[in-house]
């Protein structure tokens, strides 16, 4: 073995090992159902930036209304994979939120 450890199943060389890349079984990544047939993966609709689509080019602090749906409870911003938003939007969506919270017009965090 050369004097490495091996740690989990990985190489390609040896028993147990070769045909599936990440160390993983082959195949495993399909699912089934309650029956024993094939599942197809649920299809996810893409999200759309809600800015592009309405066409807001400019993403003002004061307009807390349009700010809050992407601040949750927690106070956080949310990130581009979840509210969907374009990379530029994001940006100007998150100087927006910390421009609002520095005039506390938006809350640092909930009670």
């Amino acid at each position: 073995m050369n004097g490495r450890k091996s740690f989990g199943g990985g190489g390609s060389g040896g028993p147990g090992g070769g045909g599936g890349g990440r160390g993983g079984r082959a195949g495993q990544n399909q699912q089934t159902g309650k029956d024993g047939q094939q599942r197809r993966p649920m299809f996810r609709r893409r999200k759309v930036c809600k800015f592009c689509a309405d066409k807001i080019d400019d993403i003002n602090y004061k307009d807390t209304r349009l700010l809050m749906p992407f601040v949750p409870e927690r106070a956080k911003i949310l990130p581009r994979r979840i509210s969907g938003t374009c990379a530029l939007h994001q940006r100007k969506l998150r100087v927006a939120i910390l421009r609002a919270r520095q005039l506390a017009l938006i809350p640092y965090t909930s009670e």
